[in-house]
């Protein structure tokens, strides 16, 4: 039974993929289930402006939103079955 959780669990943090921004949209990052980055984007105008420590915040804003969000979506799809493994998390 517990394996057979676990497969599932690892098939759904494969297929689930989030989306999240920061800067009005300035950076952008996919990430997976397993909180792999799939992408990031960063629009060329934030390069432009020569601002690294702000562009460097955005990347890392959208990355940390990107978490939050997998772990939002493992718990509300997962629900019950973290009861027995939560401490996968």
């Amino acid at each position: 039974q517990a394996k057979k959780q676990y497969e599932v669990l690892q098939k759904k943090m494969q297929e689930t993929v989030v989306d999240a921004s920061a800067g009005g949209g300035t950076v952008t990052v996919k990430m997976d289930g397993r909180k792999q980055l799939l992408s990031v984007k960063i629009d060329p105008e934030a390069v432009k402006s020569g601002d690294v420590e702000m562009l460097q915040d955005m990347v890392m804003a959208a990355i940390n939103e990107a978490a939050r969000k997998v772990d939002t979506a493992m718990q509300s799809s997962l629900g019950g079955m973290m009861g027995g493994l939560g401490g996968l998390f």
